[in-house]
């Protein structure tokens, strides 16, 4: 994995980081790099609220932040950034406005990684927009300044129009790191992590691949 200055991880809802990228930041906060976590909403429009419902529509936010605080401590990231939008509008939000306050961050923690979805190719309208505002801010910075890009993307034709992903990173060291931050967000991943624990148990491969392999792409400026 490369040595980074500073991460900047942006992702529009809590519990993306979860999936996707944890134990990659888990990798670079072990070694101490510095990561800050961009999180545009709080997820109050995600689907779970329980079965009886442990909370209400408007409960939601908060239990939501709390779960955010609990994953971002299991990984180890003392920079987390609550941004306040409404979660399934981003693609809704003024543009420049997204651009300007992912320009603000990089100006400020000068990032030589940043971590974001891959627009077009991450199959949510609020994952596809704070992606492409990533993207846009990072490309008005001229080249010698401007950070690198490590994309996620996960839609059915992502390896057909990209290609396979050039960064894989084997993080089963961080597996227990990656287990406690799915589990941090309990309101919207119980019954999965339960039956993850018991597929590992099983040796599941479809299921340890999950949790010891994260791939990305690497943003590259003439898909602009």
């Amino acid at each position: 994995m490369s040595q980074e200055s500073h991460v900047l991880v942006v992702f529009p809802h809590p519990d993306d980081e979860a999936f996707g990228v944890s134990g990659t930041i888990a990798s670079f906060t072990t070694q101490g790099t510095p990561v800050t976590y961009m999180c545009l909403t709080l997820g109050e429009m995600g689907r779970n609220l329980g079965n009886p419902p442990f909370t209400t529509r408007e409960g939601l936010p908060k239990i939501r932040k709390q779960e955010l605080q609990e994953a971002a401590k299991a990984m180890g990231i003392s920079d987390l950034r609550m941004m306040g939008l409404r979660d399934k509008t981003i693609e809704f939000e003024d543009e420049e406005k997204l651009i300007g306050m992912i320009t603000d961050a990089v100006h400020e923690l000068n990032p030589s990684l940043v971590i974001s979805f891959y627009p077009g190719y991450s199959v949510h309208p609020d994952h596809d927009a704070t992606g492409k505002a990533v993207v846009e801010a990072l490309g008005r910075m001229p080249e010698e300044s401007r950070p690198t890009l490590h994309a996620v993307a996960f839609s059915s034709n992502c390896i057909e129009d990209l290609g396979e992903p050039d960064i894989v990173n084997e993080v089963s060291a961080f597996q227990a790191t990656k287990l406690a931050a799915l589990r941090a967000h309990a309101s919207q991943t119980q019954l999965m992590t339960a039956d993850w624990e018991e597929k590992i148990n099983q040796r599941d491969p479809e299921v340890l691949r999950r949790l010891n392999i994260e791939t990305f792409w690497t943003y590259k400026w003439d898909n602009k």
